[in-house]
């Protein structure tokens, strides 16, 4: 079968295809399952540009995938031959990750895809709903009426995340660009669209909630805009985020002075760390997120399309910001 290698640290060209042998089922609740697509998020370029957590090279990047169960385990009881699933696993050596035409994983950490979706938007969603919907419900524990700024509304997990905080009931702000990513954020169900190029976040955000501070922002960017996020939460309110950033002693301050509870997220480390009761409650995510995506509540905004022989492409347009939402590799 083929597989995108990563042959060594650098940049896009070190993803090479490759004829590798099909993996075999090895325990008795494996699955194999024939991709029929893979997401691509943030973390895969990083990865390839900086270098993997543990293993050796070369290996398989991807943490998203969808297809068909081609073959099950002894005593898989979940799934059979023929079954559409979707999934987040792999991403980090020495587990192969999902950019190949084959994989196999424990029917554990399998669901179900929506039949709505398409495989490219079942690849779409696993990473960035799950990352999404961690932050917004275990960590900042949203609730209706409240007010939830998402930074970079229209970005993988910022497009999920402002819908997550719309069905909880929550009025939903964003920062996006004009044009194309405000439409989006708007369709989505964003009710105020700052322009953080032009406008003044802080302002924005004061006057839309009455000069209190959102409830909860979600922090999808880092860096300078996590430090400037401690600013736009009301006293006693949430900051959460899924990007590791320094803290300046000036947010220190306005954490303490505030109350603020500040989290932190990071949807991998289930799988990087082996906690499989937690990559369990994750395939419960998306088995309970099926159920929006098949209602239409919940949508993922695939914004290119790839085949498998181009994932260096893919790289370089999801690495250059030239998509807006996913970027998704294809089998065919």
């Amino acid at each position: 079968m083929r597989a995108v290698m990563m042959t060594a640290v650098g940049g896009p060209d070190v993803l090479q295809v490759a004829e590798v042998p099909e993996p075999e089922i090895a325990g008795d609740h494996d699955v194999l399952v024939r991709l029929r697509a893979a997401g691509i998020n943030p973390v895969d370029y990083k990865l390839r540009a900086q270098g993997i957590i543990s293993g050796s090279l070369p290996a398989v990047l991807g943490w998203d995938g969808a297809g068909i169960v081609a073959a099950a385990g002894s005593s898989v009881s979940r799934f059979r031959p023929g079954d559409e699933v979707y999934f987040c696993d792999g991403g980090f050596g020495p587990t192969p990750g999902t950019y190949q035409d084959a994989k196999v994983i424990d029917e554990r950490y399998l669901a179900r895809k929506p039949a709505r979706l398409s495989f490219a938007e079942a690849a779409a969603a696993p990473l960035v709903t799950i990352t999404a919907w961690e932050a917004l419900h275990g960590r900042a524990r949203v609730s209706r009426g409240q007010f939830v700024l998402v930074q970079a509304g229209a970005g993988g997990v910022g497009h999920m995340s402002v819908q997550i905080a719309r069905l909880a009931g929550a009025r939903v702000a964003t920062t996006v660009s004009q044009g194309p990513k405000q439409d989006l954020a708007t369709s989505l169900g964003a009710e105020l669209c700052i322009d953080y190029r032009r406008a003044d976040v802080q302002a924005e955000t004061a006057a839309w909630t009455g000069n209190r501070g959102a409830d909860v922002v979600h922090d999808t960017v880092g860096g300078n805009t996590f430090l400037s996020c401690f600013q736009l939460v009301r006293p006693y309110g949430d900051l959460v985020s899924n990007v590791e950033s320094s803290w300046s002693p000036e947010a220190v301050t306005v954490m303490q002075q505030h109350n603020l509870r500040v989290s932190f997220t990071w949807m991998p480390a289930p799988s990087v760390y082996g906690w499989p009761d937690q990559r369990e409650r994750q395939r419960a995510i998306l088995e309970q997120a099926a159920g929006h995506f098949e209602a239409g509540d919940l949508r993922v905004h695939v914004g290119a399309t790839f085949p498998l022989e181009r994932a260096a492409d893919a790289h370089r347009a999801l690495e250059a910001g030239q998509v807006i939402g996913k970027v998704v590799l294809t089998m065919g």
